[in-house]
């Protein structure tokens, strides 16, 4: 029997908030390391390897505060948001 119920995936909006702090910060510590930061946030992303994000700053401690998926929503949500 194949299941037609559509799940719900909700985030709470202060987590909202949490993440795109989180990423503005460890943005700027990979742009002041002369990293390229969507690359290495997105290598992090994918792989769940800390290692694409530099300790400057506190930054591989700072990314790791928030589950990947966490990250990954406030990513799509800030594109739709912009490109609607």
């Amino acid at each position: 029997m194949v299941d037609n119920e559509t799940m719900m995936f909700k985030v709470e909006k202060e987590k909202v908030n949490e993440a795109r702090e989180l990423l503005m910060t460890v943005y700027q510590a990979l742009k002041e390391k002369g990293y390229n930061p969507i690359n290495q946030i997105v290598g992090y992303i994918l792989s769940g390897d800390p290692t694409y994000i530099t300790n400057h700053q506190n930054a591989r401690s700072i990314i790791r505060r928030l589950e990947r998926d966490e990250l990954l929503e406030e990513l799509v949500r800030a594109y739709l948001d912009k490109n609607e």
